[in-house]
């Protein structure tokens, strides 16, 4: 028997109707057996800080880390804003990578998706494989899941009702399972 795989997902957005939640919704709904899905909130994690590093981090920050801590893996929906991640995801990224030594990031696996315009998320993608790198994520590289044309794709509540990328998110999450175990030596 398999342990279970606890996932955080974390949406590049702060919109409550935004596509790359909307993903995380549907990666919610598409999990495979032995899988669950807690998705973090970014709103209340201040700008980064370094006087305010370590010990001193605000509240929301210690949550944010202790939840990634406590993940097997995480799963990131970026939306692409001028040609890279958000600010609001660089800026998460920015404290949970800190200290270097005793960082949560270091060594979970990842998987990112994206939703976006006509290009999809294609730069802003690239630029959090790059980032990852830095941070010593164990970013998986396939199947990448690049929604294009986003407003055909999901409903007027936020829900994707695309069943290409619904197919395309499931595959990502066998995948990110399969990678996962693959780390743990299961």
């Amino acid at each position: 028997m398999t342990t279970p795989i606890h996932v955080l997902g974390i949406s590049g957005s702060l919109r409550r109707a935004g596509w790359n939640t909307g993903l995380l919704h549907a990666a919610g709904e598409l999990l495979p057996e032995g899988m669950a899905l807690e998705i973090a909130d970014l709103a209340d994690i201040p700008l980064y800080n370094q006087d305010n590093d370590g010990p001193n981090a605000p509240d929301p920050v210690k949550h944010f880390k202790q939840r990634i801590r406590a993940a097997d893996a995480l799963l990131i929906a970026t939306p692409e804003y001028n040609g890279s991640i958000t600010g609001v995801l660089k800026n998460a990224i920015d404290w949970a990578s800190r200290p270097m030594s005793d960082s949560p990031l270091s060594g979970k696996p990842l998987a990112i998706m994206g939703a976006g315009g006509i290009s999809g998320t294609i730069r802003a993608q690239l630029a959090l494989r790059q980032l990852s790198t830095a941070v010593n994520t164990l970013i998986i590289n396939r199947p990448q899941v690049q929604i294009m044309r986003s407003w055909e794709k999901f409903d007027a509540d936020g829900k994707l009702t695309d069943e290409q990328s619904r197919q395309e998110i499931r595959a990502l999450l066998e995948a990110l399972a399969a990678w996962t175990r693959r780390l743990r030596g299961e």
